[in-house]
């Protein structure tokens, strides 16, 4: 199974008591950044492009902590920034823990394989370690040559010493699915305990916004990479989310499923946009225009979206909100290879694009030698 019995178990019983309760907006996870610095300065994020002052800020514990009682959520995911650059991580995962949150700590695991002593292994907590896809696209997704030999390195380590292990794959234009599906073959063997794939989203502070993948290019290519599954592969998301990537189901968004609580407060509207910011959960709930996002609203930040922190809620929702959901849920989790001759065709008439060379953006922070420019080749 891709996760614990235990967490599904948690995670159906929540939403099932919220639908009891009448309500249709509820959180599903909380995206919790307690800080925006990172060692890495990835073309595709804008994250590191904040003023100084801002990347030297961090969220306290107790401020993680409150968030996560306030919110309400059984799912807990840190993104950043890099988490283990913050100097309190360690306290921070203990005390989610301790509240018996399930833990998504997203790292770069630049950092992993020596800070791995400072957590201890618990069902309630995973590594999730982005890794972009195969050693040469990986590369030149996180500008950094090297980059997935280190974090592979990382996923290793942290799976021989007991922990829960999940990946995290973001995918750009330029993507070749055959290369994805070699990766998949190489997290299994790995030991990861189940991927997550998504398309990237358009960040307007990213360096790099030539590389964004747009709606019918994302059903295309996810189409190829996601049928004809294998059976080792094993997923860490919802298989109606799946076949939305896939062009198999229609989704809107629900961007109230994945709520951001960073330094600057609670996020308006969700992760990937910033209207502003609430001083509370509540007032995030009750005063976000809920009806002004999502493709179906016509805005024209959404149109490309089809990004998990969107969707992924959205494919939960609908697999409780009926017997139907629930029975194609079923069927495509014991059942479903998604077996498509013209997937297969796809791939095999699939042509690699060279994206050209990258040149490594210098983030704040790093050390002399890793800010050196240097190029790095796409696949």
């Amino acid at each position: 199974m891709a996760v614990p019995v235990s967490q599904a178990w948690t995670v159906a019983t929540y939403v099932l008591k919220q639908k009891l309760m009448g309500r249709k907006k509820y959180p599903l996870v909380l995206m919790l950044e307690p800080l925006f610095r990172c060692n890495l300065a990835c073309a595709g994020c804008g994250k590191i492009q904040y003023p100084a002052h801002i990347l030297k800020a961090e969220l306290t514990p107790e401020d993680c902590f409150n968030a996560v009682e306030e919110c309400g959520t059984p799912m807990v995911a840190i993104p950043g920034g890099e988490p283990l650059l913050h100097p309190q991580m360690p306290e921070i995962v203990a005390g989610l823990v301790a509240r018996q949150k399930y833990v998504y700590m997203c790292t770069n695991a630049l950092l992993l394989k020596e800070k791995l002593h400072l957590f201890k292994p618990s069902k309630y907590l995973s590594f999730s370690v982005h890794v972009d896809g195969q050693r040469e696209h990986h590369d030149f997704s996180v500008c950094r040559e090297g980059g997935y030999d280190i974090a592979m390195e990382g996923v290793r380590a942290a799976v021989e010493a007991g922990f829960r292990v999940t990946t995290n794959t973001t995918l750009f234009d330029g993507a070749d699915p055959n290369s994805v599906r070699a990766h998949f073959d190489e997290l299994m063997v790995a030991g990861v305990e189940s991927m997550m794939v998504s398309p990237g989203y358009t960040y307007d502070k990213a360096p790099d916004q030539k590389h964004f993948l747009g709606r019918a290019r994302s059903k295309k290519m996810f189409r190829a990479i996601l049928s004809n599954r294998k059976k080792t592969w094993r997923f860490n998301a919802s298989p109606i989310f799946m076949e939305f990537l896939m062009g198999k189901k229609d989704l809107t968004c629900t961007p109230w499923g994945m709520p951001t609580f960073s330094i600057f407060g609670w996020q308006k509207p969700c992760y990937l946009l910033q209207d502003g910011y609430a001083d509370s959960f509540k007032e995030l709930m009750e005063t976000v225009q809920w009806s002004n996002y999502g493709t179906e609203s016509g805005n024209p930040q959404c149109a490309n979206c089809m990004v998990h922190s969107g969707y992924e809620a959205s494919g939960v929702n609908y697999t409780f909100g009926s017997i139907k959901g629930l029975l194609q849920t079923a069927k495509a989790i014991f059942f479903s290879k998604y077996e498509d001759d013209g997937a297969m065709k796809l791939l095999n008439e699939w042509k690699p694009v060279h994206a050209g060379p990258l040149v490594q953006i210098a983030a704040p922070g790093v050390t002399p030698k890793s800010t050196e420019l240097q190029e790095v080749s796409g696949d």
